[in-house]
Formats: C-alpha cells, structure tokens, sequence
C-alpha cells in the first residue's frame, strides 16, 4: 500500500468525519451522521491496520505483535458494541464519560511507547534522541490524555451517583486554597513538559503525569452536580485535542483530523452549554465553576405546602385545553416513560389538542439527552422545540406539563441572589396551567427549591412518570 493511497483513505475517512458531525447537528440527520461517522472510523482502523501489517514485514516475532494488536481490537470492539447495546437512556452519559477516559488513557499510553521506542512509531531512526519539536507534542498529548482520564473517572461516578466514595458524589467537594494548589500543580506540570522537551528526561516525563492524573482529579471535583452537562462537553474537547497532539508526534493525519473535529466541536458545544447555563466558559475550563449552590440552596429549604392532584384530574384539565407544551426531564428518562408520553399526545392530538415538546439545552445529564429520548420514541420532529422557539409560546398555552425536569424550568434563575440567577429556564411558569410530575418534591440537581411548584396555577402529581403518564391516558378515554 503506497503511502498516497493512505493519505487518500486518510482524507475520505476525514471527510466522513466531518459528514458525521454536520448530520448530528439536527435529530432528522442524525441517524445519516452516525452512519457517516462510523464509515469513517471503519475506513480509519482498516487503513490503519493495513498499514501495520506492511510496515511489520513478516517476521515471527513481529507476526505474533500484529496477532496481539488484532486480538485486542476485536475484544476492544466487541466489549464496546456490548457495552452500547446493553446501556440504558439513562446512563448514557456515564458511558459518554467512561469512553472519554479511555480516550485519554489511550493517549497516555501511546506516548510512553512512542517516549521508550520512537523508531517503532517511524519518529527517529533507531538510537537517535527524539527531536524537541516531537517531545513537547507528546508532552502535551500525555498530558492532556491524563487529565481527560482521571477527571473523566471522576464525571463517571458523579453522574452515576451510586457510590459512597466522596469525590463521586454529585455535591462539589471544595477546601480552602483549591484554586490556589491547581494553579500551583498547572505550572509545575508544565514545567516538567517543558523540562522534558529540553532535556529528553524520563523522569520529568512521568512526574508531569503522574501531576496530569491528579490535576485533572482536582479539576473536576468541585463542580456541583448540576453542571455535569457541561463537563461532559468539556472533557469529550479534551480527548479531542489529547488524539490531535499525539497525531503530530506520530506524524498521522487521521488522529490530527479527527482530534480537532472533535477537540473543537467540543469547545463549541461547551461554550453553548455554558451560555445555556449562564456560566463562565474560562471558568469551566479551569474547573472552578458551579460549586456553590448547593450549599447556599440547602440553607434555604423549607416546608411549604403545595396544591396536589391525581390522574384523574389532570385528565379532565387536558380536556378542556387547546395548547399543551410537554417539559421532559431527568425524571422522565429514569422512568422510562417516553413511550407513554407520545401516546398520551397521539390522543390529545386526535382531540384537537396542538401539543409541542420542549428542550432545554442541559436537560437531563448531557447535552441532546431529552432529544434522544422522544426520538427514541420516534415523536415527530415538528413537535419538538428548543428554548428560544418555545419561550414566547409559553404564555399562550393552556397547560404546560413537567415530566421530571426542576432546575431548567425554576424561576429562581430570574431572582437575583439565586445560585442559578441569569441561567435561561423554560418559561412553563407562564403557562394558564402547570402540572408538575416528580417522584417527591427533593430538590433537583442543583440542589434548589423551586417556586414553581408553589404557585397557585400549578397542581403536583406525585409518582413514578411512566405510571402517572398511563393513567392520564386511560383516564382520558
């Protein structure tokens, strides 16, 4: 294989690529993308391989290393493929995170083979030091390949939020001079990079790792559980950039091309997600945003009462409306109940009753959840709005119906003082009525109360929203 017909497969697969994410930017396209995206990696490993295999020769020892790198992409591949298929909606953001840390650990791994044996990787000729140019990139692709990795692990355990341990807990874990040691542990791990780069020192290389893992640590740790969406983003632009640094060491185009489509499409959707939220994009790159609201909500917690209501009674408020806007959050992907809801549409549609769908950008734990859900669902796309098409209808809906969602539809981000003030929310408040559907009235997962569910327009309908959603529909007909 002659290395112009690489670079061509190289270039198609590239453009593959960048199909993938143009298709991904609207839920009609989406399946298009994904097709695209996997042509492209397809193109992208086969290539790859074909050009280890010429490269080995066939010797013995060499023919047995090229068995080991195709045994360990056919278990690699298939733990994925298992992984992704058995996978519920509701943790696909853990598994989102779960493959950003392998992403950086791969890098991480790639650049201390290419540090202990650059002639293997075709860097240098056998005995002759690496060039400064090709140590400081794989300084950087280490570097940043150990942070993506162990605050990758730590996103991973607060967006499960199954285990005791601390540091994955979704409450932001803070102390005094935090800011202040990441700044310090920064500088030192640059400083050792740049050691490296001058001088070739193995032991500079591996304390600015070892100083990467724990930065990373401390980067994600006092970010509070409602800002998970964002760090999702930022960490999937961070294994993107670790790919691209370690592809100018390897001199690969593929990994160059591929890192920064995904490195910069991640800062895109970061700086989106940021927006949406009302934070500060340097702020979240620096790991030091969101990380007290918690402890200011709590303190401002207490009983009140609020109006109920039953199946039943939702029913006869959705049969004497016209317009109803559907909300559909966290609680509705843990309840498995988007099915449901789409039927209990397709009946008000075929009553008359216009129905939309609603989404906030950072509803549920990532970017585009709840539109993966009703598509899911297979909800027709002409039902399904974003937050600045469906605000300004709000106000002429009859009923405005909460499946789960809390913190992206509070009012408390319009009082000043409010941990999430100056965060855009879905105006449902606006609505002649709201239903609001929750397990119990905990707070969401910014730990806030919410006003809504206070207001005299709005009737609570406690219980799981799958159920509940069921009962509005039988009840109904």
């Amino acid at each position: 294989m002659s290395m112009n017909l690489v670079t061509l497969l190289y270039l198609v697969a590239s453009v593959c690529f960048i199909q993938a994410l143009k298709g991904l930017s609207h839920p009609t396209t989406s399946i298009r993308g994904n097709l695209f995206g996997m042509a492209g990696m397809a193109i992208a490993i086969l290539t790859t391989a074909a050009l280890i295999v010429q490269l080995s020769g066939a010797s013995a020892g060499k023919t047995q290393g090229m068995a080991a790198l195709l045994t360990a992409l056919l278990l690699g591949g298939a733990a994925g493929a298992v992984m992704a298929h058995r996978v519920e909606m509701t943790k696909m953001p853990e598994l989102v995170a779960f493959m950003h840390s392998m992403i950086g650990l791969a890098a991480v791994f790639i650049a201390i083979a290419a540090v202990a044996e650059p002639w293997a990787f075709q860097i240098v000729a056998k005995g002759q030091p690496i060039p400064a140019g090709n140590r400081l990139e794989l300084f950087l692709g280490a570097a940043i390949g150990a942070i993506t990795f162990s605050g990758s692990v730590i996103a991973f355990g607060k967006l499960s939020g199954k285990y005791r341990l601390r540091l994955f807990q979704g409450a932001p874990v803070q102390f005094a001079g935090q800011h202040l040691l990441n700044l310090g542990l920064g500088l030192a791990t640059l400083g050792l990079g740049l050691g490296f780069m001058l001088t070739g020192n193995w032991a500079a290389f591996f304390a600015m790792l070892a100083l990467s893992f724990v930065l990373g640590l401390l980067i994600i740790i006092p970010i509070g559980g409602a800002d998970m969406p964002v760090v999702v983003s930022m960490l999937n632009s961070y294994s993107g950039w670790a790919a691209a640094g370690i592809g100018f060491s390897l001199n690969n185009a593929m990994l160059i091309i591929a890192g920064s489509l995904v490195g910069s499409s991640g800062a895109i959707l970061s700086y989106i997600m940021c927006k949406a939220m009302n934070r500060s994009f340097f702020n979240v790159i620096l790991g030091g945003f969101g990380g007290d609201a918690t402890a200011v909500a709590a303190a401002d917690q207490r009983q009140r009462s609020v109006k109920s209501g039953s199946a039943d009674d939702v029913a006869f408020v959705l049969g004497n409306a016209e317009t109803v806007v559907i909300v559909p959050g966290y609680g509705l992907a843990v309840a498995r109940a988007q099915h449901a809801v789409k039927e209990l549409a397709a009946k008000l549609t075929s009553k008359g009753v216009t129905v939309k769908y609603a989404i906030h950008p950072v509803a549920g734990r990532m970017p585009g959840h709840m539109n993966v859900l009703l598509a899911e669902a297979e909800v027709p796309y002409d039902q399904v709005f974003e937050m600045e098409d469906i605000n300004g209808e709000f106000g002429q809906a009859d009923v405005a119906i909460i499946l789960g969602a809390n913190d992206v539809v509070n009012p408390a981000a319009h009082t000043k003082g409010s941990p999430i003030y100056g965060m855009p929310i879905l105006e449902a408040y606006r609505a002649k009525t709201v239903i609001v559907n929750k397990r119990s009235m905990a707070a969401g997962y910014a730990g806030l109360d919410n006003e809504l569910f206070y207001m005299d327009k709005t009737m609570m309908v406690f219980g799981d929203a799958k159920k509940v959603v069921e009962d509005i529909g039988k009840a109904m007909e």
